[in-house]
């Protein structure tokens, strides 16, 4: 049967137009739609962490993809599902990126090459919003893959953006620190994510970390469980606590002397010069 549009009011059904579901399955009790992603349930959130690493930086330059790293989110839990592929990418890797990865073309000489993979990677990213990190970088390469692949079928231009919503963590993380270093070693270290297992990049590894990053930029796992604690919780008993009296002690308050306070005041208005005026306290 084909396929035909269901209405969705969630963030990938918004930015991902291709994004479709499939009428019920005739064996389904709780009569679901089927989302192409292949995740049968109502008011499901389907999102791809994702990541490569390539042989260079320019794709304009002929530089390709050597690994895809795709790991698959389902309402913000991971679902065990991934996807990973070492590519042969037939040409030289320059110095500079095999220093990031470690990987050389020997080591990938009896790998597979991007068309040999691109159907299964496009049936696994295909309705998904794909969480990156630096998206423009990851898209380019994607697009061109694509492009060289679709060009030796005789079919049309793929473009990633038209089958998949992207949010770009690299341009969250700008929004929510700026002026601070967000590459994902500093989002890492800011939010508590071990990445000391993370030698060399690679492109599954580090969808793992950004996937950790991520949720814990955007609120992490704890509100989930503290929801689902809540719901199920029984109401504690009341417990009487017995013990030592408290006893109140007056606290001594120490005024600061004349000269402290003009020193402050001395201070405060270098704050304020420095900061345009634009001191929160005085």
């Amino acid at each position: 049967m084909a396929h035909q549009p269901w209405l969705r009011h969630d963030a990938a059904a918004r930015s991902c137009p291709a994004f479709c579901w499939s009428p019920p399955a005739a064996d389904d009790p709780l009569n679901n739609p089927t989302p192409c992603g292949k995740i049968r349930a109502k008011g499901v959130l389907r999102q791809v962490v994702l990541d490569t690493e390539t042989t260079g930086l320019e794709p304009h330059l002929g530089h390709r993809i050597i690994e895809i790293g795709c790991v698959e989110v389902v309402n913000r839990r991971a679902t065990g599902r991934h996807f990973h592929e070492y590519l042969n990418p037939e040409r030289e890797i320059d110095a500079g990126a095999a220093a990031v990865h470690g990987m050389t073309l020997a080591k990938l000489a009896d790998k597979p090459k991007f068309r040999e993979v691109a159907d299964r990677l496009l049936e696994f990213i295909d309705g998904a919003e794909l969480v990156i990190h630096n998206a423009p970088f990851d898209l380019a390469f994607l697009d061109a893959e694509l492009s060289r692949w679709a060009g030796s079928t005789s079919a049309e231009p793929i473009k990633v953006r038209a089958r998949c919503g992207v949010l770009d963590t690299l341009a969250l993380a700008r929004e929510m620190h700026p002026g601070q270093r967000n590459g994902l070693d500093a989002l890492c270290k800011r939010y508590s994510i071990d990445n000391s297992h993370r030698q060399l990049h690679g492109a599954l590894l580090d969808a793992r970390i950004l996937l950790d990053v991520y949720l814990a930029m955007t609120g992490g796992q704890s509100a989930l469980a503290l929801d689902e604690a809540v719901r199920v919780a029984k109401p504690a008993k009341s417990v009487t606590s017995v013990g030592n009296p408290v006893i109140s002690v007056p606290l001594r308050v120490v005024e600061a002397s004349a000269e402290e306070r003009q020193a402050h005041e001395e201070m405060m208005k270098l704050i304020n010069k420095a900061s345009g005026g634009k001191a929160l306290w005085q």
